[in-house]
């Protein structure tokens, strides 16, 4: 508690949240819990040495209790009720991932004089909407259906936990009128929105362009499957999401142009000005959970270097987590979100004992390779039990691509910033945009070469929560066995190595047990599965869409099932009328 005092008192308050979560407390023990907070509060203003001596506790249970308190007020019961088809009126506050037929749009939509938060989807075809309007249209709303089984991810949970509870199907003509309320942050997104229109309208490949939304401004809403499938089997998803190193590439631009400008004398209003315009930009692109970390923790490293006093990157990343959660204590649920801040505290407990590992660095090229080995080794250990858990698939190739790529990214990222910066100003060199469609090319070819690495990219790998838990003891005890290799530290290592694997062999002799029969909803098809022991059969219909069913389907089945070996089979339509009568879930 003496040496790192905010972040105990920020997993206390995380762990706060997780408890209101699971136990959904009603209003009543919340008022409970509000009060023995305000006597704890009272408590800390008598000199009392038994309280004193349990000041440590005393704040940790009031941190666990702030975190109940304001999740439970984070967590929204819309009491709204509207389905069916109706004329609705509404203005959006974000553009989503499209599908292949529809534009996707959260926004706030009124209808029957009722207002609440809702997906707006859009067919492909028509054109796309902005902040600067509210549009009234004829749409079908319905609420998302929950998953059938355990192993489906729970899109329904997904919306809500960001407030959203309906989805809006357009399919009829949208009338559009102009809006003069838009508020500070809708026109930032309105300005970022015409950005964007002016890249499409440049003269480069479709891939340059998206890759160009994606790598600055956090857009990758229209970016092809295979390019996506790509950078996910390549281990490269971080390199398109808004992060560290985008942060800190865009803040050492400005900040090199501002000492270029100004005095010597007068270097920190040049670390002001940059860390502004940092924040500026983190505005401009949507408050992403990975960018306000970047930026919080970039803002508190400087300002203690105004202040001369010496940094602490586990301080920074306890205050960066706990201002993004108290804005929204949701966002903890976020993957990106645990990720990004995974990666980080992996940085900080493996980066030094690995860099250890590796030959002297004594000169910059060393300095630059070995440092791009060793930081992304440590991210890549860390995260690897979330990854496993949420994907349950990963490459080996990563670490390679990551070795190759990453070096080069701070380029990449600096060139794209000053593309979009020129468009952004309809300033247009026709030269400029072949160079870096030509460089962005070439880039997407290699990843697409390290994505092709199919003997090493495995998928469908089963893991639950304790077994995430497990893993991560076991990347804790890595770093005393890197720093120090004895016999007691790596017997703890070894130790908590075979836990895990008796672990897993239970979990997986408890699933070898089991069989069962389930009949899936997928669109407007069924998927008849037949499971035992660790074998599966599936019997899909002759006019559905295999590789969506392979997809959404049998991968998360077999990965939650621990399916070792799979038969797809087609199911003529006279059987499946007969099949699908008998609604048959589980065998025993």
């Amino acid at each position: 508690m003496k040496k790192q005092p905010l972040l105990i008192l920020v997993i206390f308050f995380i762990l706060g949240i997780f408890f209101q979560d699971t136990f959904s407390l009603n209003e009543t023990y919340i008022l409970t819990i509000a009060g023995i907070i305000l006597l704890i509060l009272a408590s800390i203003f008598f000199k009392n040495y038994f309280l004193h001596r349990l000041k440590p506790y005393i704040l940790c249970s009031m941190f666990f209790g702030v975190g109940i308190i304001l999740h439970f007020l984070n967590t929204d019961e819309n009491p709204v009720s509207v389905a069916g088809n109706h004329v609705i009126t509404f203005k959006i506050s974000g553009k989503l991932n499209s599908t292949e037929k529809s534009r996707k749009y959260e926004a706030v939509v009124q209808a029957e004089n009722k207002i609440f938060k809702a997906i707006v989807y859009r067919p492909k075809i028509e054109k796309t909407l902005d902040f600067n309007h509210y549009y009234q249209a004829k749409a079908f709303i319905s609420k998302p259906k929950a998953p059938q089984y355990d192993f489906q991810f729970d899109y329904s949970k997904y919306l809500k936990r960001k407030n959203i509870d309906f989805q809006c199907y357009i399919n009829d003509e949208v009338h559009a009128a102009g809006r003069n309320d838009l508020s500070l942050k809708e026109k930032f997104y309105q300005k970022r929105w015409e950005v964007l229109k002016n890249i499409d309208h440049t003269h480069m490949s479709s891939k340059a362009k998206e890759f160009l939304k994606g790598i600055i401004l956090a857009d990758r809403t229209e970016i092809d499957v295979q390019t996506a499938q790509d950078f996910s089997r390549s281990g490269l998803v971080h390199f398109l999401a808004i992060s560290g190193t985008h942060i800190v590439a865009i803040f050492g631009l400005f900040y090199f142009l501002l000492i270029k400008i100004l005095p010597v004398k007068h270097k920190k209003y040049a670390i002001v000005s940059s860390l502004i315009f940092i924040w500026l930009f983190t505005a401009f692109i949507g408050f992403g959970s990975s960018v306000v970390r970047s930026s919080l923790m970039l803002s508190n490293y400087f300002i203690y270097v105004l202040l001369q006093r010496k940094s602490d990157l586990l301080h920074s990343l306890a205050l960066s987590a706990f201002v993004i959660l108290l804005s929204d204590t949701q966002q903890i649920f976020d993957v990106g979100f645990q990720l990004s801040f995974l990666a980080v505290l992996g940085i900080f407990w493996l980066n030094q004992p690995i860099l250890n590992m590796l030959p002297k660095q004594d000169n910059w090229l060393k300095k630059v390779i070995f440092n791009t080995v060793s930081v992304s080794i440590s991210a890549q250990l860390a995260t690897l039990p979330l990854v496993l858990y949420y994907f349950h698939q990963f490459s080996f190739i990563s670490i390679i691509a990551n070795f190759f790529i990453v070096p080069f990214s701070e380029m990449i990222i600096m060139f794209s910033f000053l593309m979009t910066t020129l468009i952004a100003f309809n300033i247009n060199f026709e030269y400029l945009n072949r160079l870096y469609e030509f460089i962005i090319d070439i880039l997407l070819t290699i990843i697409h070469w390290f994505a092709g690495f199919n003997h090493v990219f495995f998928e469908n790998i089963p893991l639950n929560l304790p077994e995430v838990f497990s893993l991560f003891l076991i990347v804790m005890l890595l770093r005393p066995v890197i720093l120090k290799c004895n016999l007691k530290n790596f017997v703890r290592c070894m130790m908590a190595v075979i836990a895990f694997f008796i672990l897993r062999w239970g979990f997986d002799l408890y699933e070898m047990n089991k069989s069962e029969v389930l009949v899936h909803d997928f669109s407007k098809n069924k998927v008849l599965s037949i499971k035992k022991n660790n074998d599966a059969c599936f019997w899909i219909e002759e006019n559905s869409d295999k590789s969506k069913i392979v997809k959404f389907v049998i991968n998360p089945y077999c990965a939650s099932r621990r399916i070792k070996r799979t038969e797809i089979r087609r199911l003529p339509n006279a059987v499946r009328k007969i099949v699908y009568k008998h609604k048959i879930y589980e065998i025993n």
